[in-house]
């Protein structure tokens, strides 16, 4: 088989059993990728040089289509509360139609691997129906040299085909939309859906399963180094800000999206970044925004003017619009994806109910309550009828690609963080100065400042106060910065209304927590927040 180029068809794909009437192309450049997709119908080319492509109904994942294979390895590793069973017969079935549905298509190739450290690498190949996807995959996954092109053995396969249309009766699905992962002979079927994103989470997933078991922490967090070599890790569901706020000028980009926390410190598990669009501005997120400029970048559902410009504040397809990029797009990117490690742990969370403050320091047992609630909060302004927020609690800030149950990735973090005397803080990026729609989203000129001090050390020495509901430490002063934005019940119109407003959402999280209380500690349980009667 050779590295590169098109492979001959009779000699199909290895280790999946593909056979092929049509053209298999192995690790396509970028360039020869645009070719195809273009030619092929796929995509589009923007004035200044990126792809952009479209993704129909599918515009972001599929949670309720996903499945793990059920088998005697998986029966008693995986967390089936939170993890939909798939049978190996159904699966069985679904490879083979797989198969058959492939036979007469030409192909894509990608092989690849999934984490920068090379003892905890999975060397993936991924087999796409589209070019476009395999121009995404290669910008998001590592890419090996050329010269190890030619022993690649992949330890996992990606068979990603979006036209394929399971059958429920059949394979066991929930829709024709399906994505099901065999954790045991390591192998991924999409399809159904066109979004890209389906196939870089499955990796995660797979990585999710795999490294507890050797000690090492996966984590759905972005990382970055200052220059002594402090390193943080930014915990956050989307939409909360670790893409921005880890593409930092004044620090190294270690990685926007997933990571492993291991002996010798952390590491990236990609090679790109896949950052929302939706209302980017060179102003706001200037690293960012120029990816978006670039020859190689993939835009997903970012729709295009009459002068094929993007429109990134035009949220009509979605509002999950999206850039794929390399890392070294990003000017100070590490080259390595790794470093020491970190100094600093961020968990960042989205409160659109206005209670929380802009950062607050947590104890370990603190940070251990609020990595397994995962708390943040949606906003539906493109919904009819909604106009109240809504609370979401993703265990670990990534309940869908967690295998594993929670209380296994929180006792590592647990144990890394207090192995390396990592400080914890909690950043809210949400809203101020009232609920969403009443009050305004956090300045993130503030929300910077308050985390350069964090990672900087300077906040230590401003006094703190004990925030009466979640009893972790807030600043009362930090110089630079408003003071009442530091005391979110001082930027409130109405005091009672925020008690309120503060009491509901302790509640949330008290009753959310209930599913974790035989897990944890004294300790951590102690951690959690009290309604102002208990605390009375």
């Amino acid at each position: 088989m050779t590295a590169t180029g098109i492979h001959d068809p009779a000699l199909g794909i290895d280790q999946i059993g593909l056979q092929t009437s049509g053209a298999v192309r192995y690790n396509f450049s970028a360039a020869e990728l645009y070719e195809h997709a273009i030619s092929r119908g796929e995509a589009r080319l923007t004035a200044d040089g990126a792809l952009v492509a479209y993704t129909g109904n599918h515009t972001g994942r599929s949670p309720k289509d996903k499945f793990i294979v059920r088998d005697r390895n998986t029966t008693p590793t995986v967390w089936w509360d939170n993890n939909k069973p798939m049978a190996p017969e159904a699966f069985d079935r679904l490879h083979a139609d797989f198969l058959v549905h492939a036979a007469d298509q030409d192909l894509f190739v990608q092989d690849l691997i999934g984490g920068a450290d090379a003892v905890h690498r999975l060397q993936t190949r991924v087999v796409t129906e589209y070019a476009w996807h395999s121009l995404f995959i290669r910008n998001l996954l590592i890419r090996p040299a050329a010269s190890d092109l030619p022993d690649f053995v992949p330890q996992m396969t990606i068979i990603d085909l979006p036209s394929f249309r399971a059958d429920p009766a059949r394979h066991g699905t929930s829709s024709e939309t399906v994505i099901a992962i065999d954790l045991t002979r390591m192998i991924v079927l999409i399809g159904g859906t066109a979004y890209a994103g389906e196939m870089k989470k499955a990796v995660f997933t797979a990585l999710n399963y795999l490294l507890p078991d050797r000690g090492v922490m996966p984590m759905h967090c972005s990382a970055n180094e200052g220059p002594d070599g402090d390193a943080a890790v930014f915990f956050g569901l989307s939409g909360t800000g670790k893409t921005t706020l880890s593409a930092d000028p004044a620090r190294t980009l270690i990685g926007d999206d997933e990571h492993g926390w291991g002996p010798d410190g952390i590491f990236n598990f990609e090679g790109g970044c896949y950052a929302k669009t939706i209302r980017l501005s060179a102003e706001a997120e200037p690293e960012i925004f120029a990816t978006t400029q670039r020859f190689g970048t993939v835009l997903e559902n970012v729709v295009l003017d009459d002068r094929r410009r993007p429109n990134f504040d035009d949220g009509s397809l979605t509002e999950n619009t999206r850039c794929a990029y390399p890392l070294d797009f990003i000017p100070n990117a590490s080259p390595t994806g790794r470093a020491g490690h970190p100094k600093s742990v961020i968990m960042l969370t989205a409160d659109a109910f206005g209670v929380m403050p802009p950062i607050a320091k947590l104890t370990p047992a603190q940070a251990m309550y609020h990595f397994l609630s995962g708390y943040t909060a949606k906003v539906a302004g493109t919904e009819r009828g909604v106009s109240e927020p809504e609370a979401t609690f993703s265990t670990c800030f990534g309940a869908p690609f967690m295998p594993r149950h929670p209380s296994e990735y929180g006792a590592l973090l647990k144990q890394l963080i207090a192995g390396h005397g990592a400080a914890c803080w909690l950043v809210n990026t949400g809203w101020t100065g009232g609920a969403y729609g009443t009050g305004r989203r956090m300045p993130i000129k503030a929300t910077r400042a308050l985390l350069s001090a964090a990672l900087d050390g300077s906040l230590d020495a401003v006094e703190f106060r004990t925030d009466p509901h979640f009893g972790f430490a807030v600043p009362v002063a930090v110089p630079g910065i408003e003071r009442a934005i530091l005391d979110p019940r001082s930027t409130w119109g109405d005091r009672s209304a925020y008690d309120r407003q503060a009491s509901r959402l302790v509640g949330m999280f008290i009753d959310n927590f209930e599913k974790f209380e035989s897990h944890v500690d004294a300790a951590v349980m102690g951690a959690a927040p009290r309604t102002q009667e208990a605390a009375e």
